[in-house]
């Protein structure tokens, strides 16, 4: 079931503190909205290159699998996606075309390596980013009765 009650608290760079409060049945979707104001507010502090605007891409010396990785990580951070959809993002984004058989075979890389997860069948194949495993929080000090 999903959460019902969830806050954010955001800091941009000059200090002012912005929260966001949502009641009720929280989705997907008003979760990428969130995401979308918080990058309107500057990013997430700690930013590294690759999270440079996509248009800069292709002034640097990128590598084509580097970038369609950039792409689904600015792009499609949180959702499932096509190897399709990558296609049309790369072309619309960079003006530089791509094969469809070269952002799947990319795709299929990345999901080897861990960085992809991927679903359907051989004809309707949909990706996602695969989280980072997370620590669980339990303090040693507790007792369980």
């Amino acid at each position: 079931m999903p959460a019902r009650k969830m806050r954010v608290e955001l800091f941009d760079n000059e200090g002012n503190k912005y929260t966001i409060a949502f009641e009720g049945q929280i989705t997907r979707d008003k979760a990428i909205r969130l995401l979308d104001l918080v990058e309107l507010l500057g990013g997430m502090p700690g930013e590294t290159s690759t999270n440079q605007p996509i248009n800069s891409i292709d002034q640097n010396n990128f590598s084509r699998f580097e970038k369609v990785k950039i792409i689904i990580q600015q792009r499609f951070p949180l959702i499932w996606f096509s190897s399709k959809e990558i296609q049309s993002t790369y072309e619309q984004e960079l003006k530089e075309p791509i094969s469809l058989s070269t952002v799947s075979t990319y795709l299929a890389r990345m999901t080897k390596r861990g960085i992809l997860l991927r679903s359907g069948n051989s004809n309707n194949l949909k990706y996602k980013i695969a989280l980072l495993k997370t620590q669980p929080i339990i303090e040693s000090g507790i007792k369980y009765q």
